[in-house]
């Protein structure tokens, strides 16, 4: 039997570990006394509270995923994640969309990105699998029945 958990977990787990080296290939030039590219220049933390709490939210969210996926196979929880990958797929694409205009262009974290949606778009059709699981499973077992009527 397909253990769609394992395959969610795995690629959760991808998912935040290229996205923390999507964060750490735009560090990279600051070791080699480089700059990096701003988004939103700002004189200390405060200014950027907001977008530091969305970040972490952004993190959080898949390793609540996975600690879930670990521990629960309710349908109603699996709806919400099948939701939640639909809304990273789309915040994945807008991303990679984004980067196309950070200036100078750089190719690498283009193809990063273009792998974490790939693999975002291969975790939505896990997450929708595992979701439908029962549903296939009862739709079997009542034609099993009437066949046998």
């Amino acid at each position: 039997m397909v253990n769609y958990r394992e395959k969610i977990i795995a690629l959760w787990t991808v998912f935040l570990l290229g996205t923390l080296f999507h964060v750490q290939l735009g560090l990279m030039p600051l070791f080699y006394g480089l700059t990096v590219a701003e988004s939103q220049p700002a004189q200390n933390l405060g200014e950027i509270a907001g977008i530091m709490w969305l970040m972490l939210a952004f993190f959080v969210v898949p390793m609540f995923a996975i600690v879930a996926a670990a521990f629960t196979d309710a349908k109603g929880y699996r709806v919400i994640h099948f939701v939640v990958t639909l809304v990273y797929s789309v915040l994945n694409l807008l991303r990679l969309i984004l980067d196309l205009f950070v200036q100078p262009l750089v190719w690498y974290q283009i193809a990063l990105m273009a792998l974490l949606f790939i693999f975002g778009l291969l975790l939505n059709i896990v997450a929708y699998q595992w979701m439908r699981v029962e549903v296939r499973h009862h739709k079997r077992m009542l034609l099993h029945q009437v066949s046998h009527e």
